[in-house]
């Protein structure tokens, strides 16, 4: 089933996105390279989340080296969604899409929550979301807890996890 934020991209994306959402955790780096995306762990300001721009004909994630690493995937999970969701905007500006700890860049709203949707999808593949909870809710564990692995099993915050899990209506 392909999940509503992965419709409107083509078939070689969709292809290269359910690659990599076989295993948790989700391989970010080999997913970026695939796409010929770089990622560098940069100085960042203190709010600035991450960036995605095009420099010298190559596109370019930086994300923030004082976050979480947590907050990191996520980071590098939205800059992808960008570059494949909103590439014509990135190309626009010279300074491309730069987001702040709320994942704010300035851009129409509607284009970070595009962002954010895709972003679940590809650090947290629905169907592998599914079925770790469903295992782990064999388990009997509390609700709490069961957060707490899910969102260690795909290196992600809790805050992510329980949206996601939120959203697909697990919990």
């Amino acid at each position: 089933m392909i999940s509503s934020s992965l419709k409107g991209l083509g078939r070689e994306c969709r292809n290269i996105l359910q690659k990599y959402s076989q295993k948790s955790p989700v391989k970010l780096g080999s997913l970026a390279k695939e796409l010929n995306v770089k990622i560098k762990v940069s100085n960042m300001p203190m709010g600035i989340s991450g960036q995605i721009k095009r420099e010298d004909g190559e596109y370019v994630i930086r994300i923030n080296r004082y976050e979480k690493r947590e907050r990191q995937r996520f980071t590098i999970a939205h800059e992808l969604a960008h570059y494949l969701l909103h590439r014509e905007l990135i190309d626009r500006s010279p300074n491309g899409i730069q987001d702040n700890v709320l994942y704010r860049s300035g851009q129409p709203i509607e284009i970070e929550y595009e962002a954010n949707r895709l972003a679940a999808d590809i650090v947290m593949p629905r169907s592998l979301v599914e079925e770790k909870f469903d295992a782990l809710s064999r388990e009997g564990l509390s609700d709490e807890d069961l957060i707490k692995q899910m969102a260690s099993e795909f290196q992600v915050s809790l805050t992510a996890m329980e949206i996601r899990l939120s959203n697909i209506h697990t919990l």
